[in-house]
Protein backbone atom coordinates (compact mmCIF):
# COMPACT_ATOMS: atom_id res chain seq x y z
CA UNK A 1 0.00 0.00 0.00
CA UNK A 2 1.29 3.67 -0.67
CA UNK A 3 1.94 5.14 1.96
CA UNK A 4 0.31 9.27 2.16
CA UNK A 5 3.15 12.15 2.78
CA UNK A 6 2.14 15.43 3.90
CA UNK A 7 2.99 17.90 1.03
CA UNK A 8 5.03 21.11 2.86
CA UNK A 9 5.53 23.48 0.18
CA UNK A 10 6.90 26.27 2.86
CA UNK A 11 9.65 25.77 5.58
CA UNK A 12 8.90 25.98 8.57
CA UNK A 13 8.84 29.49 8.74
CA UNK A 14 5.96 30.25 7.04
CA UNK A 15 3.94 27.32 9.27
CA UNK A 16 5.09 29.81 12.54
CA UNK A 17 2.46 32.51 10.95
CA UNK A 18 -0.71 30.44 11.89
CA UNK A 19 -3.10 32.31 13.36
CA UNK A 20 -2.30 32.18 16.99
CA UNK A 21 -6.10 30.98 17.77
CA UNK A 22 -4.91 27.38 16.86
CA UNK A 23 -3.06 25.71 19.99
CA UNK A 24 -1.49 23.03 18.07
CA UNK A 25 0.00 22.88 14.51
CA UNK A 26 -2.15 20.56 12.15
CA UNK A 27 0.43 18.51 11.05
CA UNK A 28 -1.73 15.54 8.98
CA UNK A 29 -2.98 16.44 5.58
CA UNK A 30 -5.46 14.19 3.94
CA UNK A 31 -4.59 14.88 0.78
CA UNK A 32 -1.14 14.52 0.41
CA UNK A 33 1.15 12.87 -2.78
CA UNK A 34 2.44 9.48 -2.88
CA UNK A 35 6.14 8.66 -1.71
CA UNK A 36 6.76 8.16 -5.84
CA UNK A 37 6.04 11.75 -6.30
CA UNK A 38 7.43 12.81 -3.38
CA UNK A 39 10.87 11.54 -2.75
CA UNK A 40 13.17 13.37 -6.00
CA UNK A 41 14.70 16.48 -5.39
CA UNK A 42 16.72 18.36 -2.71
CA UNK A 43 14.08 20.63 -2.67
CA UNK A 44 11.39 18.06 -1.73
CA UNK A 45 14.41 16.99 1.08
CA UNK A 46 14.30 20.50 2.71
CA UNK A 47 10.66 20.73 2.76
CA UNK A 48 10.14 17.30 4.50
CA UNK A 49 12.84 18.77 7.00
CA UNK A 50 10.73 21.70 7.48
CA UNK A 51 7.93 19.98 8.47
CA UNK A 52 9.74 18.23 11.34
CA UNK A 53 10.92 21.71 12.55
CA UNK A 54 7.62 22.86 12.33
CA UNK A 55 6.42 21.01 15.59
CA UNK A 56 9.13 23.05 17.55
CA UNK A 57 7.31 24.39 20.44
CA UNK A 58 6.32 28.09 20.06
CA UNK A 59 6.83 30.03 23.63
CA UNK A 60 3.01 31.87 23.02
CA UNK A 61 1.20 29.56 20.47
CA UNK A 62 1.40 26.04 19.30
CA UNK A 63 2.45 24.14 22.78
CA UNK A 64 2.52 27.43 24.48
CA UNK A 65 5.96 26.71 26.27
CA UNK A 66 4.86 30.17 28.82
CA UNK A 67 2.27 28.83 29.52
CA UNK A 68 3.75 25.84 31.79
CA UNK A 69 4.27 28.86 34.02
CA UNK A 70 1.25 28.49 35.16
CA UNK A 71 1.53 24.34 36.28
CA UNK A 72 4.06 25.99 38.32
CA UNK A 73 4.01 28.34 40.99
CA UNK A 74 4.87 31.38 39.19
CA UNK A 75 1.77 31.77 37.29
CA UNK A 76 -2.02 31.35 37.10
CA UNK A 77 -3.34 30.65 33.71
CA UNK A 78 -6.46 31.86 32.47
CA UNK A 79 -8.72 31.11 29.20
CA UNK A 80 -9.85 27.87 28.59
CA UNK A 81 -9.49 27.97 24.42
CA UNK A 82 -6.22 28.17 24.66
CA UNK A 83 -6.05 25.03 26.69
CA UNK A 84 -7.29 24.36 30.30
CA UNK A 85 -3.97 24.61 32.46
CA UNK A 86 -5.52 25.75 35.38
CA UNK A 87 -6.80 22.37 36.00
CA UNK A 88 -3.95 20.92 36.93
CA UNK A 89 -3.14 23.27 39.28
CA UNK A 90 -6.45 22.12 40.97
CA UNK A 91 -5.51 18.10 40.64
CA UNK A 92 -8.66 18.25 38.17
CA UNK A 93 -7.15 16.66 35.05
CA UNK A 94 -8.01 13.59 33.83
CA UNK A 95 -7.33 11.19 30.85
CA UNK A 96 -9.30 13.71 28.64
CA UNK A 97 -7.68 16.60 29.52
CA UNK A 98 -6.80 18.54 26.29
CA UNK A 99 -3.46 19.82 27.08
CA UNK A 100 -2.48 16.30 27.76
CA UNK A 101 -3.84 14.66 24.24
CA UNK A 102 -2.71 18.01 22.26
CA UNK A 103 1.36 17.79 23.67
CA UNK A 104 1.13 13.75 23.31
CA UNK A 105 -0.42 13.93 19.60
CA UNK A 106 1.89 16.65 18.23
CA UNK A 107 5.14 15.14 19.27
CA UNK A 108 4.02 11.98 18.38
CA UNK A 109 3.42 13.32 14.80
CA UNK A 110 6.22 15.10 14.71
CA UNK A 111 8.39 11.73 15.69
CA UNK A 112 6.63 9.91 12.89
CA UNK A 113 7.23 12.86 10.56
CA UNK A 114 11.00 12.27 11.50
CA UNK A 115 11.16 8.55 11.14
CA UNK A 116 9.68 8.83 7.51
CA UNK A 117 12.34 11.43 6.79
CA UNK A 118 15.00 9.16 7.43
CA UNK A 119 13.18 6.44 5.59
CA UNK A 120 12.80 8.28 2.48
CA UNK A 121 15.40 10.60 1.97
CA UNK A 122 17.97 8.70 0.42
CA UNK A 123 15.82 8.60 -2.42
CA UNK A 124 16.40 12.34 -3.33
CA UNK A 125 18.80 13.08 -6.07
CA UNK A 126 21.05 15.85 -3.46
CA UNK A 127 24.64 16.96 -2.21
CA UNK A 128 25.80 13.68 0.29
CA UNK A 129 27.28 16.11 2.68
CA UNK A 130 24.13 18.00 3.04
CA UNK A 131 21.71 14.59 3.09
CA UNK A 132 24.29 13.44 5.86
CA UNK A 133 23.49 16.82 7.61
CA UNK A 134 19.26 16.39 7.50
CA UNK A 135 19.30 12.65 8.99
CA UNK A 136 21.49 14.29 12.09
CA UNK A 137 18.87 17.33 11.97
CA UNK A 138 16.13 14.99 12.26
CA UNK A 139 17.36 12.22 14.57
CA UNK A 140 18.29 15.56 16.78
CA UNK A 141 15.01 16.83 16.51
CA UNK A 142 13.03 13.22 16.51
CA UNK A 143 15.19 12.97 19.88
CA UNK A 144 14.01 16.47 21.78
CA UNK A 145 9.96 15.68 20.53
CA UNK A 146 10.79 12.18 22.91
CA UNK A 147 12.13 14.13 25.42
CA UNK A 148 8.86 16.75 25.92
CA UNK A 149 6.95 13.80 25.98
CA UNK A 150 8.73 11.63 28.59
CA UNK A 151 9.07 14.61 30.88
CA UNK A 152 5.53 15.02 30.73
CA UNK A 153 4.24 11.43 30.66
CA UNK A 154 7.05 9.02 32.35
CA UNK A 155 7.44 5.96 30.30
CA UNK A 156 6.49 6.16 26.69
CA UNK A 157 7.07 3.85 22.95
CA UNK A 158 10.25 4.97 21.61
CA UNK A 159 9.11 5.28 17.89
CA UNK A 160 12.44 4.98 15.22
CA UNK A 161 10.09 3.85 12.44
CA UNK A 162 7.22 4.87 11.29
CA UNK A 163 3.59 3.49 11.78
CA UNK A 164 0.75 2.49 10.32
CA UNK A 165 -2.65 2.71 12.40
CA UNK A 166 -2.79 -1.12 12.24
CA UNK A 167 0.57 -1.12 13.79
CA UNK A 168 -0.10 1.24 16.56
CA UNK A 169 0.56 -1.27 19.62
CA UNK A 170 3.48 0.09 20.92
CA UNK A 171 4.15 -0.59 24.70
CA UNK A 172 5.64 1.76 27.04
CA UNK A 173 9.16 2.04 27.74
CA UNK A 174 10.94 3.13 31.15
CA UNK A 175 11.96 6.60 31.36
CA UNK A 176 15.38 5.39 32.03
CA UNK A 177 15.55 3.45 29.20
CA UNK A 178 13.60 6.78 27.32
CA UNK A 179 16.39 8.52 28.37
CA UNK A 180 19.13 6.40 27.24
CA UNK A 181 17.60 6.78 24.05
CA UNK A 182 17.58 10.49 23.65
CA UNK A 183 20.86 10.75 25.71
CA UNK A 184 22.50 8.34 22.74
CA UNK A 185 20.56 10.48 19.74
CA UNK A 186 21.68 13.59 21.04
CA UNK A 187 24.95 12.58 21.17
CA UNK A 188 25.94 10.95 18.40
CA UNK A 189 23.99 14.44 16.44
CA UNK A 190 25.95 16.82 18.75
CA UNK A 191 29.71 14.76 17.45
CA UNK A 192 28.19 15.33 13.69
CA UNK A 193 26.25 18.31 13.35
CA UNK A 194 27.92 22.20 12.81
CA UNK A 195 28.59 23.88 16.04
CA UNK A 196 26.95 27.15 14.04
CA UNK A 197 25.01 27.46 10.88
CA UNK A 198 24.82 30.56 8.59
CA UNK A 199 22.72 33.80 9.63
CA UNK A 200 19.47 32.68 7.70
CA UNK A 201 19.78 29.29 9.10
CA UNK A 202 20.37 29.64 12.44
CA UNK A 203 17.32 28.68 13.30
CA UNK A 204 18.42 25.14 12.58
CA UNK A 205 19.54 22.54 15.58
CA UNK A 206 23.02 22.46 16.12
CA UNK A 207 25.61 20.55 17.84
CA UNK A 208 25.06 23.36 20.98
CA UNK A 209 21.47 22.66 20.81
CA UNK A 210 22.37 18.86 21.05
CA UNK A 211 24.56 19.25 24.37
CA UNK A 212 22.06 22.10 26.19
CA UNK A 213 19.61 19.63 25.79
CA UNK A 214 21.52 16.77 27.31
CA UNK A 215 22.39 19.01 29.92
CA UNK A 216 18.60 19.83 30.88
CA UNK A 217 18.09 16.32 30.69
CA UNK A 218 20.64 15.13 32.39
CA UNK A 219 19.87 17.41 35.61
CA UNK A 220 16.19 16.18 35.53
CA UNK A 221 17.25 12.97 36.16
CA UNK A 222 20.27 13.88 38.51
CA UNK A 223 23.08 12.73 36.41
CA UNK A 224 25.53 15.73 37.14
CA UNK A 225 28.39 14.32 35.46
CA UNK A 226 26.50 14.15 32.37
CA UNK A 227 24.76 17.39 32.85
CA UNK A 228 28.55 19.66 33.90
CA UNK A 229 30.04 17.53 30.30
CA UNK A 230 27.44 18.57 28.18
CA UNK A 231 27.20 22.54 29.32
CA UNK A 232 31.13 22.49 29.27
CA UNK A 233 31.25 21.68 25.95
CA UNK A 234 28.82 24.50 24.61
CA UNK A 235 30.37 27.19 27.09
CA UNK A 236 34.22 25.46 25.45
CA UNK A 237 32.89 26.22 21.61
CA UNK A 238 33.17 29.82 22.37
CA UNK A 239 29.94 29.92 19.98
CA UNK A 240 27.66 31.38 22.85
CA UNK A 241 28.05 34.70 24.69
CA UNK A 242 25.27 36.31 26.40
CA UNK A 243 23.43 39.28 25.34
CA UNK A 244 24.84 42.87 26.39
CA UNK A 245 23.33 46.27 23.97
CA UNK A 246 25.95 48.46 22.81
CA UNK A 247 23.34 51.47 23.36
CA UNK A 248 24.91 52.49 26.90
CA UNK A 249 22.46 52.59 29.93
CA UNK A 250 20.40 50.38 28.04
CA UNK A 251 18.62 47.32 30.82
CA UNK A 252 20.55 44.38 28.57
CA UNK A 253 18.26 41.85 30.26
CA UNK A 254 15.04 43.59 28.68
CA UNK A 255 16.75 43.96 25.39
CA UNK A 256 17.27 40.23 25.06
CA UNK A 257 13.51 39.90 24.72
CA UNK A 258 12.29 42.87 22.15
CA UNK A 259 13.39 43.35 18.32
CA UNK A 260 16.50 45.28 19.03
CA UNK A 261 17.72 41.96 21.08
CA UNK A 262 16.11 39.40 19.10
CA UNK A 263 19.17 38.71 16.62
CA UNK A 264 21.66 37.46 19.45
CA UNK A 265 24.61 34.81 20.16
CA UNK A 266 22.70 33.87 23.78
CA UNK A 267 20.05 31.96 21.54
CA UNK A 268 21.04 28.67 21.21
CA UNK A 269 17.80 26.46 19.87
CA UNK A 270 14.60 29.12 19.30
CA UNK A 271 11.45 28.85 17.68
CA UNK A 272 11.16 31.66 14.51
CA UNK A 273 8.05 34.05 15.20
CA UNK A 274 7.64 31.99 18.22
CA UNK A 275 6.26 34.59 20.32
CA UNK A 276 4.55 36.57 17.43
CA UNK A 277 1.32 36.60 19.23
CA UNK A 278 2.85 37.82 22.69
CA UNK A 279 1.05 40.90 22.85
CA UNK A 280 -2.78 39.24 22.49
CA UNK A 281 -1.54 36.57 25.06
CA UNK A 282 -0.02 38.79 27.79
CA UNK A 283 -0.32 42.38 27.93
CA UNK A 284 -2.42 44.75 29.58
CA UNK A 285 -6.52 44.73 28.18
CA UNK A 286 -6.66 48.25 28.60
CA UNK A 287 -3.76 48.90 25.90
CA UNK A 288 -5.12 46.76 23.52
CA UNK A 289 -3.67 43.41 24.63
CA UNK A 290 -5.13 40.11 26.21
CA UNK A 291 -4.18 38.71 29.15
CA UNK A 292 -4.21 34.56 29.83
CA UNK A 293 -0.94 34.06 31.93
CA UNK A 294 -0.67 36.35 35.05
CA UNK A 295 2.89 36.13 37.51
CA UNK A 296 1.73 35.34 41.43
CA UNK A 297 3.55 37.09 43.84
CA UNK A 298 5.85 34.67 44.79
CA UNK A 299 7.98 35.03 41.25
CA UNK A 300 8.01 38.77 42.24
CA UNK A 301 9.45 38.02 45.54
CA UNK A 302 12.06 36.16 44.70
CA UNK A 303 13.75 38.89 42.89
CA UNK A 304 16.67 40.35 45.10
CA UNK A 305 17.15 44.24 45.73
CA UNK A 306 20.33 45.51 44.12
CA UNK A 307 22.33 45.09 47.29
CA UNK A 308 21.81 40.92 47.02
CA UNK A 309 19.30 40.09 49.18
CA UNK A 310 15.76 39.13 48.64
CA UNK A 311 13.20 41.81 50.62
CA UNK A 312 11.95 38.60 52.45
CA UNK A 313 15.85 38.69 53.79
CA UNK A 314 15.97 42.06 55.12
CA UNK A 315 13.27 41.88 57.32
CA UNK A 316 9.07 42.36 57.22
CA UNK A 317 9.06 45.96 57.07
CA UNK A 318 11.34 45.98 54.41
CA UNK A 319 8.96 42.68 52.81
CA UNK A 320 5.37 44.75 53.34
CA UNK A 321 7.12 48.12 51.44
CA UNK A 322 8.49 46.04 48.33
CA UNK A 323 5.11 44.01 48.01
CA UNK A 324 2.99 47.18 47.66
CA UNK A 325 5.41 48.66 45.43
CA UNK A 326 7.62 45.76 44.02
CA UNK A 327 10.37 48.28 42.41
CA UNK A 328 10.64 50.76 45.50
CA UNK A 329 13.01 53.22 44.88
CA UNK A 330 14.44 51.44 41.32
CA UNK A 331 15.92 49.19 44.19
CA UNK A 332 15.42 45.55 42.43
CA UNK A 333 16.98 43.54 40.63
CA UNK A 334 16.60 45.01 36.59
CA UNK A 335 15.14 41.66 35.63
CA UNK A 336 12.11 42.25 37.68
CA UNK A 337 11.07 45.25 35.25
CA UNK A 338 12.35 43.17 32.91
CA UNK A 339 9.48 40.13 33.63
CA UNK A 340 6.80 41.45 35.29
CA UNK A 341 4.50 44.55 35.04
CA UNK A 342 2.67 45.60 38.32
CA UNK A 343 0.38 47.96 40.12
CA UNK A 344 0.56 51.77 39.46
CA UNK A 345 3.44 51.30 36.64
CA UNK A 346 3.93 53.29 33.49
CA UNK A 347 3.77 51.05 30.68
CA UNK A 348 4.37 52.27 27.32
CA UNK A 349 2.27 55.30 27.06
CA UNK A 350 3.43 58.28 29.33
CA UNK A 351 -0.08 58.42 30.71
CA UNK A 352 -1.32 55.23 30.79
CA UNK A 353 -0.78 53.64 34.67
CA UNK A 354 -1.75 49.98 35.18
CA UNK A 355 -3.95 49.84 37.74
CA UNK A 356 -5.62 46.08 38.58
CA UNK A 357 -7.13 47.50 42.01
CA UNK A 358 -9.11 50.45 40.84
CA UNK A 359 -12.49 48.96 40.46
CA UNK A 360 -14.14 51.49 38.20
CA UNK A 361 -16.39 50.19 35.39
CA UNK A 362 -14.28 51.97 32.81
CA UNK A 363 -10.94 49.98 34.19
CA UNK A 364 -10.44 47.33 32.07
CA UNK A 365 -7.34 46.21 33.66
CA UNK A 366 -9.05 45.16 36.70
CA UNK A 367 -8.25 41.97 38.60
CA UNK A 368 -10.84 39.14 37.14
CA UNK A 369 -12.40 41.12 34.14
CA UNK A 370 -11.83 38.78 31.21
CA UNK A 371 -8.70 39.29 29.27
CA UNK A 372 -7.14 40.97 32.10
CA UNK A 373 -4.88 40.06 34.75
CA UNK A 374 -5.68 37.55 36.97
CA UNK A 375 -2.80 38.38 40.04
CA UNK A 376 -2.48 42.11 39.54
CA UNK A 377 0.75 41.25 37.63
CA UNK A 378 1.46 40.59 33.98
CA UNK A 379 3.81 38.87 31.72
CA UNK A 380 6.87 41.98 31.02
CA UNK A 381 8.82 39.56 28.74
CA UNK A 382 8.50 39.27 24.68
CA UNK A 383 6.03 42.33 24.83
CA UNK A 384 7.95 45.04 22.71
CA UNK A 385 5.62 47.88 21.37
CA UNK A 386 5.73 47.34 17.62
CA UNK A 387 3.44 44.57 18.04
CA UNK A 388 0.56 46.81 20.38
CA UNK A 389 -0.95 48.75 16.70
CA UNK A 390 -0.98 45.33 15.02
CA UNK A 391 -1.67 43.73 17.66
CA UNK A 392 1.11 40.82 16.53
CA UNK A 393 4.55 40.36 14.75
CA UNK A 394 7.05 37.85 14.18
CA UNK A 395 9.21 37.97 17.54
CA UNK A 396 10.98 34.22 17.96
CA UNK A 397 10.72 32.19 21.20
CA UNK A 398 13.69 31.21 23.09
CA UNK A 399 13.63 28.03 23.65
CA UNK A 400 17.24 27.38 25.43
CA UNK A 401 19.53 30.36 26.09
CA UNK A 402 23.21 30.25 26.98
CA UNK A 403 22.44 31.71 30.18
CA UNK A 404 20.08 28.42 30.97
CA UNK A 405 23.77 26.23 30.32
CA UNK A 406 25.69 28.76 32.75
CA UNK A 407 23.36 28.00 35.08
CA UNK A 408 23.21 24.72 34.82
CA UNK A 409 26.69 23.91 34.70
CA UNK A 410 26.92 25.75 38.12
CA UNK A 411 24.38 23.85 39.78
CA UNK A 412 26.07 20.59 38.10
CA UNK A 413 29.53 21.48 40.07
CA UNK A 414 27.02 22.04 43.28
CA UNK A 415 25.63 18.48 43.28
CA UNK A 416 29.07 16.82 42.25
CA UNK A 417 30.88 18.25 45.42
CA UNK A 418 32.65 20.86 44.03
CA UNK A 419 30.82 23.24 45.44
CA UNK A 420 34.36 25.72 45.69
CA UNK A 421 35.22 25.53 41.72
CA UNK A 422 36.35 29.32 40.89
CA UNK A 423 34.17 28.67 37.71
CA UNK A 424 30.80 28.83 39.69
CA UNK A 425 31.92 33.06 40.67
CA UNK A 426 32.74 33.31 36.94
CA UNK A 427 29.57 32.29 35.15
CA UNK A 428 27.23 33.14 37.90
CA UNK A 429 28.96 37.00 38.21
CA UNK A 430 28.63 37.11 34.01
CA UNK A 431 24.74 36.49 34.18
CA UNK A 432 24.28 38.70 37.29
CA UNK A 433 26.73 42.06 36.29
CA UNK A 434 24.75 41.42 32.35
CA UNK A 435 21.50 41.82 34.36
CA UNK A 436 22.79 45.31 36.44
CA UNK A 437 23.08 43.10 39.55
CA UNK A 438 26.22 42.95 42.28
CA UNK A 439 28.61 40.11 42.07
CA UNK A 440 28.11 37.01 44.19
CA UNK A 441 29.54 37.53 47.58
CA UNK A 442 31.54 34.32 47.79
CA UNK A 443 31.96 34.69 51.65
CA UNK A 444 28.60 34.49 52.26
CA UNK A 445 27.39 31.91 49.89
CA UNK A 446 30.36 29.71 51.38
CA UNK A 447 28.76 26.19 52.07
CA UNK A 448 27.28 24.18 49.16
CA UNK A 449 23.55 24.52 51.03
CA UNK A 450 23.79 28.26 50.86
CA UNK A 451 25.25 27.96 46.76
CA UNK A 452 22.18 25.67 45.93
CA UNK A 453 19.92 28.03 47.44
CA UNK A 454 21.13 31.18 45.49
CA UNK A 455 21.75 29.20 41.62
CA UNK A 456 17.78 27.92 42.46
CA UNK A 457 16.64 31.53 42.83
CA UNK A 458 19.09 32.92 40.44
CA UNK A 459 17.34 29.97 37.61
CA UNK A 460 13.68 31.62 38.79
CA UNK A 461 14.71 35.29 38.46
CA UNK A 462 17.35 34.63 34.86
CA UNK A 463 14.55 32.05 33.37
CA UNK A 464 11.05 33.31 34.79
CA UNK A 465 8.43 32.46 32.43
CA UNK A 466 10.64 30.66 30.25
CA UNK A 467 8.33 27.16 30.82
CA UNK A 468 11.40 25.83 33.07
CA UNK A 469 10.24 26.67 36.49
CA UNK A 470 7.75 23.66 36.04
CA UNK A 471 10.78 21.13 35.60
CA UNK A 472 12.75 22.25 38.29
CA UNK A 473 10.33 22.39 41.50
CA UNK A 474 10.05 18.28 40.47
CA UNK A 475 13.68 18.14 40.20
CA UNK A 476 14.64 19.43 42.92
CA UNK A 477 11.84 17.43 45.06
CA UNK A 478 9.65 20.59 46.55
CA UNK A 479 6.87 20.59 44.47
CA UNK A 480 4.60 19.20 46.80
CA UNK A 481 5.69 22.33 49.30
CA UNK A 482 4.99 25.47 46.50
CA UNK A 483 2.11 23.59 44.63
CA UNK A 484 -0.24 22.87 47.64
CA UNK A 485 -2.79 25.68 49.42
CA UNK A 486 -3.32 29.15 48.38
CA UNK A 487 -2.07 31.48 45.44
CA UNK A 488 -1.44 34.83 45.80
CA UNK A 489 -0.90 37.98 43.51
CA UNK A 490 -0.02 41.26 43.76
CA UNK A 491 -0.75 43.85 46.71
CA UNK A 492 -3.29 46.43 46.94
CA UNK A 493 -1.04 49.32 47.58
CA UNK A 494 -3.69 51.37 49.57
CA UNK A 495 -4.92 48.67 51.92
CA UNK A 496 -1.39 46.47 52.13
CA UNK A 497 -3.81 43.59 51.29
CA UNK A 498 -2.71 40.74 49.47
CA UNK A 499 -5.12 39.57 46.38
CA UNK A 500 -6.06 35.74 46.88
CA UNK A 501 -6.26 33.96 43.34
CA UNK A 502 -7.05 30.39 43.96
CA UNK A 503 -6.25 27.10 46.62
CA UNK A 504 -3.66 24.40 44.73
CA UNK A 505 -4.10 21.02 45.49
CA UNK A 506 -1.15 18.45 44.50
CA UNK A 507 -0.53 14.72 44.94
CA UNK A 508 1.84 12.14 43.96
CA UNK A 509 -0.57 11.14 41.31
CA UNK A 510 -0.15 14.14 39.45
CA UNK A 511 3.73 14.44 38.97
CA UNK A 512 3.22 12.36 35.94
CA UNK A 513 -0.09 13.30 33.08
CA UNK A 514 -2.22 11.01 32.12
CA UNK A 515 -2.06 9.41 29.06
CA UNK A 516 -4.77 10.59 26.50
CA UNK A 517 -7.74 8.22 27.06
CA UNK A 518 -8.03 8.11 22.64
CA UNK A 519 -4.81 6.50 23.20
CA UNK A 520 -5.40 4.36 25.40
CA UNK A 521 -8.56 3.19 23.91
CA UNK A 522 -7.03 2.50 20.34
CA UNK A 523 -3.98 0.24 22.01
CA UNK A 524 -4.50 -2.19 24.17
CA UNK A 525 -0.96 -2.41 25.15
CA UNK A 526 -1.02 1.54 26.20
CA UNK A 527 -1.03 1.44 30.03
CA UNK A 528 -2.53 4.25 32.07
CA UNK A 529 -0.23 6.04 34.47
CA UNK A 530 -1.34 5.67 38.13
CA UNK A 531 -4.37 7.52 39.75
CA UNK A 532 -5.87 8.39 36.45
Amino acid sequence: MKMKYSLIITLALTLLSLPACKKFLTHDNPSGVTDEQWWKTEGHAYNALASIYAGIPAGSDGRNVMFWSGLSDEAVCRGDFRGNYDIYTRGLQNPTWDVAEWIWRDDYIDVRRACRFLENVDKCFMDDGLRTRMKFEARALRAFYHMEIMLFFGDIPIVTQSLTPLENHMKRESAEKVYAFILGELQTCAANLPQEYDSDETWRISAGACNALIARLALYFHHYDVARDAAAKVIQSGVYKLYRSEKPGVNNYAELFSYSGELNKERIFFKAGGCGNAWTTFAPYGIGGETYVSPTSQVVDNFETKQGKTPAELGADSLAIYRKDPNYKNNRDPRLVASVLYPGEQFLDANYILSPFDNSPANTDKIGVQKSTATGYWIRKYLDARDRQGRGGSLDFMIIRYSEVLLSYVEALIELGDSKNPAIAVHLNDIRTRAGMPAVDMQRYNTADALRQLIRRERQSELAFEGQRYFDIRRWGIVKQVMNGQVFGATNPQTGVAVKVQDRAYTDRDYLWPIPEKETLSNPDMVQNPGY
